[in-house]
């Protein structure tokens, strides 16, 4: 679903624990992958955005908050599971990845390459610059 430069990601949420398998589609050159399933939780996306804070000159925008109070018992709703809240978190995530991967500095840098197409992601990397082939 890529077209024009600009990248489409579909969250789906996996309810046994949070995490959101994320289908990204590019035809970008910069990319390896032309499309790519990854599995992120919101502890992949906090790393991402501090590393591009740290790494390159891009404003990153901000993340949803956390959902700490969701995670309280006895609150009457189904707390993080919730599928208001699920549908949400989702767009909102969506939203700031989309914004993050159609910055032309941030698709330089190596941790967004390996949040969108790499398995795993290596937070033992040695931050660097993607050169266009």
């Amino acid at each position: 679903m890529a077209g024009m430069g600009r990248r489409v990601l579909q969250g789906l949420f996996d309810n046994e624990c949070s995490v959101l398998y994320y289908c990204f589609q590019t035809n970008l050159p910069i990319f390896k992958l032309k499309e790519s399933t990854v599995r992120r939780r919101y502890s992949d996306f906090e790393w991402l955005r501090n590393e591009l804070e740290r790494e390159s000159k891009v404003v990153v925008p901000p993340l949803p908050g956390k959902a700490l109070l969701r995670q309280l018992p006895f609150r009457g709703d189904d707390g993080i599971f919730d599928d208001s809240f699920i549908e949400e978190r989702k767009q909102a995530l969506e939203q700031f990845i989309n914004k993050v991967a159609g910055h032309p500095l941030a698709q330089n840098e190596r941790c967004l390459h390996m949040f969108l197409q790499d398995e795993v992601i290596d937070k033992n990397y040695t931050p660097s610059k993607i050169r266009h082939t």
